[in-house]
């Protein structure tokens, strides 16, 4: 289970006053064990600040993220060893194969030769990856290195999955397949957060949607739940109203 309470996270702003960019201000939510959440909103909404604080590459200023109840930032280390992470830059080493990509991670995570080896097999079977698994990944089709990130992310076998808009630019039969592997890991108990713009993946994904604009969550619950709090029939509807409320705060 992954909690982020009241995070915060500015930046330096340009020009001549200086003034500091709010890219995440006081989000909250709950990605449950066994559940697929998703963040959804408008590109520059905050949802990559919100990840990259979530797996510990960047620290909030305010607020607090546990990760299976573990304070992120009082034990990093140990929060990372319970993470699986595809982030937003997805590049592979191109002078070696996937295997290699895969088995080098596994490494790092101080795997044996044979629990990497084994986690390749199921992991290469999973994202239908035996026909380019021994490969050299230089010249790979941007599927084809999407699903050797996502093999090395989970190689030590996390409990806790991040995916950064995991299908962006993927062909239609390679994205489901990933949709495929996502509810594979959802029926595995695992919990699982990925932030993605594409309605009709989230509708067909996720039991939880938290709903981000202008770094604040705007709402946040079932598709069912954000469908009737909207008064809307559809989650494109639902995601336009909640949207569009918040955008006349800030106009």
């Amino acid at each position: 289970m992954i909690v982020a309470e009241h995070l915060r996270k500015t930046f330096p702003g340009k020009g001549k006053d200086k003034q500091r960019v709010i890219a995440v201000d006081d989000v909250s939510f709950e990605a449950r064990d066994g559940e697929i959440t998703g963040l959804l909103g408008p590109n520059g909404a905050g949802k990559t600040t919100t990840l990259r604080m979530l797996y510990t590459l960047m620290r909030p200023e305010t607020g607090r993220v546990l990760v299976d109840g573990r304070d992120v930032a009082a034990d990093a280390v140990a929060a990372r060893r319970a993470l699986g992470v595809l982030p937003d830059a997805r590049g592979v080493y191109k002078r070696l194969t996937a295997r290699e990509n895969i088995a080098y991670f596994g490494e790092l995570h101080g795997l044996s030769p044979g629990d990497i080896a084994e986690r390749t097999r199921v992991l290469a079977e999973a994202l239908q990856m035996e026909d380019f698994l021994d490969r050299q990944t230089e010249g790979f089709s941007q599927g084809q290195r999407t699903k050797t990130a996502i093999a090395r992310a989970l190689v030590h076998d996390p409990r806790n999955v991040i995916l950064d808009e995991p299908t962006n630019g993927l062909d239609v039969m390679t994205t489901r397949g990933l949709r495929a592997f996502l509810k594979q890991l959802r029926a595995e108990g695992r919990c699982v957060i990925f932030s993605s713009h594409i309605m009709q993946e989230v509708a067909a994904l996720c039991d939880r949607i938290v709903v981000i604009a202008h770094g604040r969550v705007v709402a946040q619950g079932t598709p069912g739940e954000l469908r009737a709090h909207a008064g809307a029939d559809n989650l494109e509807d639902a995601f336009v109203k909640l949207i569009g409320s918040e955008e006349g705060l800030h106009a």
